[in-house]
Parts: structure tokens; sequence; C-alpha cells
């Protein structure tokens, strides 16, 4: 039985089973104690594995997550209309963009590709 609590060790083990064996978690330390008829059992935690293996798990949930997501993007789109599917129409680039309260200026002389766009009506200083 796999219970939803904080700690990893009440995840494998459950909470009724850490009572059961008088089991503590220390979890700053990644250690569980319980006692035994020899003397205390320590299970000590690896932080590079635990940390491994919690990304592992956020890879596998986003590529489950993406996975359902384009699942259902393509479902509404085998039910929509081909009217809902067309691109809409580009807007027009921005240098053939002609206002009077915009002026275009070269940025580098002969090189009309570069420009930029101001504000007409500023003050000349």
């Amino acid at each position: 039985m796999v219970a939803d609590f904080n700690g990893t060790y009440h995840a494998i083990l459950g909470h009724p089973s850490l009572t059961k064996f008088m089991a503590v978690p220390y979890y700053s330390y990644l250690v569980l104690k319980m006692p035994t008829e020899k003397g205390v059992l320590i299970v000590r935690g690896n932080v590079y594995t635990a940390y491994t293996c919690e990304e592992e798990s956020f890879k596998i949930t986003e590529a489950i997550d993406l996975s359902i997501r384009t699942a259902e993007t393509v479902s509404q789109a085998a039910q929509a209309s081909s009217d809902q599917l067309k691109l809409p129409k580009q807007q027009t680039l921005r240098k053939n963009i002609k206002s009077k309260e915009h002026k275009e200026v070269q940025l580098v002389d002969g090189d009309s590709e570069k420009t930029a766009l101001i504000g007409a009506n500023l003050d000349a200083k």
C-alpha cells in the first residue's frame, strides 16, 4: 500500500507500517531508524540517488503530461471544421508601414535592412 505523505519513507512503507515497526524517519539526514532484537536498524538514503530518481520522475511526468495534451489536441483538431483550421493572414512587415507618427531611420548608412522607427514629432534636441 502506498500512502500519500511528504516523506519518501512514508510513500514506500506507509504510515501504518512505520507505526508498526516503530520507525523514526530523519528527513534532514535521509535516515530511517527502527528498533530490532539486535539493536537499532539504520537505513541510510543517498542524496545523489534520491535527486536522480526525483529528476527522472519529473521527466517522466512531463513526458506523460505532454503526450496527454498532444492526444487531446489531435482529437480536438479532428473534430474542428476546415474553416477553423485555416491560418490567419500575417500582418504586414514593419518596414512597409508608413505613418505620420513614425519616421524610419537607417542605422547603418547604405544598408536598408537595418532600420529603426522613431517618433516623427520629437524635438530636434
